[in-house]
């Protein structure tokens, strides 16, 4: 049977992620899940979450956009029950700030003072202080 994929409001995709983090689990090439907390945020339709282009959760997305998620702690520990989703990686520059007005719209200051520690760290260790970038929109599915 298809998975049929359901178009949620805003406030049913807010109820469902109330707090700061969603856990996504991507999946690798032999099945094993890889659950990594992220900071979303919701146009009303999906989820979007920024992340590293070259990081090991856009690979696998790529390759299977099949992903769970749910609510979670910053440690990732689960506060409620996964959904099934697929993930789509977004590289379009108008994309990313779409994503990135969404983030700062729902976490403000806390959202700036991230981006800020995040990068100085970088700059700390000798990189660019902008990792190149990868959105995240993600669907819950039923």
């Amino acid at each position: 049977m298809a998975t049929q994929t359901i178009q949620r409001p805003a406030a049913d995709l807010e109820a469902l992620f109330p707090g700061r983090f969603v856990s996504v689990t991507s999946f690798a090439h032999d099945g094993t899940g890889f659950a990594t907390p992220l900071w979303a945020a919701s146009d009303g339709t999906r989820l979007f979450a920024l992340t590293d282009l070259h990081s090991a959760k856009v690979r696998r997305i790529h390759h299977n956009p099949r992903v769970l998620v749910a609510p979670c702690r910053a440690s990732g520990e689960l506060r409620g029950e996964p959904l099934e989703a697929r993930a789509e990686v977004l590289t379009d520059t108008a994309d990313l700030e779409r994503v990135r007005e969404l983030l700062t719209k729902r976490y403000k200051l806390s959202y700036r003072l991230m981006m800020l520690v995040y990068r100085l760290g970088r700059r700390l260790h000798g990189q660019s202080s902008v990792a190149e970038g990868a959105g995240v929109a993600i669907t819950i599915e039923e």
